[in-house]
């Protein structure tokens, strides 16, 4: 067992606040008319003519904590203290917006537990402010801190009289849990032997740190001692290691070089923390012994930090309108929550492919003309000199709504095309990522093909029918022609034709897009691996673009096997004719034609299709115990904790700052570890020993 000496915790890492909006920016305020709306919508007491809340109106009504009968009082008169600036008991309007400013202050978490233990509203922190609150916490009811100690003392003075100001009382919150773990680790060692039982071990880290316990970390608290007795330079270094999980995962990020799939030794971490912080190896040595008794040993990935760090806060990106968890775990995944799941998949694809195909449709028709003109067949046949001419032209002689000719079979095969892909790539990707998370590239190229593959057999049809109503409008005079004529004219074979040239198109598509997208958006993430929707359309966008270009021959090809040759042109029998006979007659520029209409058209399409797909699994979440698309946490997940406030999701009446408010209420417990008693006396009760000062 390491004996290694390690000091305090002096390290604060940076909490994040909950964003109003999808941007780094602060919480922007409400608007004073909006904001009195919500507040007489709550407040249900008159007073000289003027509305205020009661405690019960800002805490079990408007933040909707505490909704239980049961409730303890003493707790929601406590948190709504923090807004009533007055303590009065009432919270009037005015002190309802100052408390909405104040959550969009960068330091919102600190200055909301300020005012929950600044009593007396003066602005600083007594003693006795201190002690009541802190007597009241579910932790000093377990295990009581010494209130008369010398750490007490040091902050407020020999007699307890100094008082302390924000910034100091900052450094006291800090302070005091790091000090009473210290205090729990000497009483359970009276003899001074510096070491106590791995069961004693369990015991206060379960109470003093519940608020930085995984399940992974909390189901192994004994298993990491190794049966041995524990020292107190361990017990130190460990609840340090719990505290500093953050500034660990950028030791990693440092040593990988950005990489969160790479695995590195523990050499190589200690090396990277020496350059960088104040990581000790004592603290290296019991994080391998953690990743270790959760995993394999020797090796971790940034997936062990996030299995073992402690996520003490919410980060409210993206609302959900809809939230349903399918099976309790992935060991419940039965056939038919996979069939399920793959129907959701495919659901959500559909939309997102039609919104993609309908954004791009006119630049897909240019596209196609394009690639349909014959520079060595006919004399006299170019019809456009360039994209932005066939552009032009059709708008000419056809109207804006030529530009959306043949758009109706289009979005009839956009369902079913994006659907089977998106669906068949990430059941593939599903089943060849590791239990970490992570798949190989070569896994990721087979998943692309294989949804590229799939996608052909349904929708090669659809592809026919929608080049021939394109290209229709090409022949001046023309008779029109509609869908269900090229369908009769075809039959059922011929609505196959190309299909060969299809597969050679949007397999090597896929193979090649899928793998450069996921890469992609990986590298557009932030620091916490979350991906913004511009993240994701850049990338999407990005990924298009050598996807693309590069199987523009294999579509040219195609789109010649497709259109019906007119008199005098050119007819190919298969992929290899048609090869031969556009190498003969047009030179290779001719697989080339329309690359830039095809890049244009391909790459913002699938951005849109992705970032739609990726966005609507926000929006309409289903956990079935599988893989979630990486990055797209519309909330960061928090601990499965048991605390009064873990759990609860802002309310539409939450605008402006209080949007972040039972963020930041969770914050306090799951950052500073302040449990305050959920149940106790209900409100009757209280009414009847009004005035007493009791907790629970």
């Amino acid at each position: 067992m390491p004996m290694l000496e390690s000091g305090p915790i002096t390290w604060i890492p940076q909490l994040k606040i909950a964003q109003c909006q999808e941007t780094p920016s602060l919480l922007k305020r409400a608007g004073t008319d909006k904001l009195r709306e919500v507040f007489l919508k709550y407040a249900s007491l008159q007073k000289d003519g003027e509305q205020y809340m009661t405690s019960e109106d800002f805490v079990r009504k408007f933040l909707g904590l505490f909704t239980e009968t049961a409730f303890n009082d003493e707790s929601v008169r406590l948190l709504a203290g923090i807004a009533d600036t007055s303590k009065d008991g009432l919270i009037s309007f005015s002190e309802f917006q100052a408390f909405e400013g104040l959550l969009c202050a960068p330091d919102a978490l600190y200055r909301t537990a300020f005012q929950l233990f600044d009593r007396q509203g003066n602005g600083s922190v007594s003693y006795a402010d201190f002690a009541d609150v802190v007597q009241k916490t579910e932790l000093h009811s377990k295990i009581p801190f010494s209130l008369d100690g010398t750490f007490i003392k040091r902050y407020f003075g020999e007699k307890k009289q100094r008082l302390i100001n924000y910034a100091e009382f900052t450094q006291l919150l800090h302070d005091f849990h790091e000090e009473h773990a210290m205090e729990a680790f000497r009483s359970k060692d009276p003899a001074g032997t510096g070491f106590i039982s791995p069961l004693d071990f369990q015991d206060i880290i379960v109470k003093v740190k519940r608020h930085l316990l995984t399940p992974d970390v909390k189901d192994n608290l004994v298993a990491v001692t190794e049966g041995h007795r524990v020292s107190f330079p361990y017990f130190i270094a460990f609840t340090s290691l719990l505290n500093n999980m953050e500034l660990i995962k950028q030791v990693y990020l440092h040593a990988t070089k950005g990489s969160r799939t790479e695995m590195v030794t523990k050499d190589e971490l200690l090396y990277a923390a020496q350059t960088m912080s104040q990581i000790t190896p004592l603290e290296i040595d019991i994080l391998f012994q953690l990743t270790g008794a959760v995993n394999q040993p020797g090796r971790i990935d940034y997936s062990d930090l996030s299995n073992i760090a402690p996520e003490h806060y919410t980060k409210h990106i993206t609302h959900r309108l809809a939230e349903i968890k399918a099976v309790d775990s992935p060991n419940d995944r039965s056939a038919l929550i996979q069939m399920l799941e793959a129907t959701y998949r495919f659901t959500l694809a559909s939309f997102a492919g039609a919104t993609g195909a309908t954004v791009v449709y006119p630049i897909d028709l240019v596209k196609t003309r394009m690639q349909n003109q014959r520079t060595g067949s006919m004399i006299g046949e170019i019809a456009y000199r360039n994209s932005w001419d066939c552009f032009k032209k059709v708008i000419r002689h056809e109207g804006i709504l030529g530009l959306y000719r043949g758009l109706l079979p289009q979005l009839m095969g956009v369902a079913p095309e994006k659907a089977i892909k998106l669906t068949v790539n990430d059941f593939v990707r599903d089943n060849l990522t590791d239990k970490r998370g992570n798949i190989p590239v070569w896994a990721e190229v087979v998943a692309g093909a294989c949804g590229g593959c799939a996608q052909v057999i349904f929708t090669n049809p659809l592809e026919i029918v929608k080049i021939r109503l394109q290209v229709a409008g090409e022949i001046a005079g023309g008779s029109k022609i509609s869908a269900l004529s090229v369908v009769r004219e075809l039959g059922f074979l011929g609505l196959y034709k190309g299909a060969r040239a299809c597969l050679l198109r949007d397999v090597n598509f896929s193979a090649i897009y899928f793998p450069t997208y996921a890469h992609t958006k990986a590298a557009l993430a932030d620091k916490d691996g979350y991906n913004h929707p511009l993240s994701l359309l850049a990338a999407g966008a990005i990924a298009g673009v050598p996807a693309a270009s590069l199987v523009t021959p294999a579509d040219v090809i195609k789109t010649r096997l497709q259109v019906a040759a007119r008199t005098g042109q050119t007819t190919y029998t298969g992929v290899w004719d048609a090869t031969k006979k556009i190498m003969a007659e047009e030179g290779p520029r001719a697989f080339w034609k329309g690359t830039a209409a095809r890049v244009c058209r391909s790459s913002p399409q699938f951005g849109v299709t992705l970032v739609t797909y990726e966005l609507l699994q926000r929006l309409f979440y289903v956990d079935f115990g599988g893989n979630q698309p990486k990055g797209s946490q519309g909330t960061k997940p928090g601990l499965p904790l048991t605390g009064t406030l873990s759990g609860l999701q802002p309310k539409p009446d939450h605008i402006g700052g209080y949007h972040a408010a039972v963020p930041l209420l969770t914050g306090i417990e799951s950052k500073f570890g302040l449990y305050l008693p959920r149940f106790g006396r209900g409100a009757a009760t209280a009414a009847a020993t009004a005035g007493t000062a009791t907790g629970s």
